[in-house]
């Protein structure tokens, strides 16, 4: 699919997961669930632009075009999200399947800055530690 199609998948499966946890588990029978099939979309898309990419041989930071950098804004932001749903696991149930999508989520927007920063022809900036 498209990267544009990708994207809207992505932002449909992530109401579904703000229902299913929003929902007690007893009355989430009527409402749709993330399904494997969600984060297989997301494996074979970094699988796909991962293709395109050159190794990464180094950390990289964020930024280089400002496309690429709201990427990486709303991967953090991904991130936070994973953080606060595995400290809402410890209270509450959660479906691990949000976790796995969450996590690979944040893989997918990682590459797909990277992916969208070589078709802009935006410079990798290597971490200078």
């Amino acid at each position: 699919p498209k990267t544009e199609g990708v994207l809207e998948r992505v932002q449909n499966t992530l109401f579904v997961v703000g229902s299913n946890l929003a929902t007690d588990p007893s009355k989430a029978m009527d409402i749709p669930h993330v399904q494997l099939s969600d984060i297989t979309l997301l494996e074979n898309e970094i699988d796909r632009m991962e293709a395109d990419l050159p190794p990464l041989k180094t950390f990289i930071l964020p930024g280089g075009h400002p496309t690429v950098s709201q990427i990486h804004i709303a991967r953090c932001v991904c991130r936070r999200a994973e953080r606060d749903v595995v400290g809402l696991a410890l209270i509450d149930e959660v479906p691990d399947v949000i976790l796995q999508y969450l996590n690979r989520l944040s893989d997918y927007l990682f590459v797909l800055s990277r992916w969208v920063g070589m078709r802009l022809d935006a410079k990798e900036l290597p971490w200078k530690p």
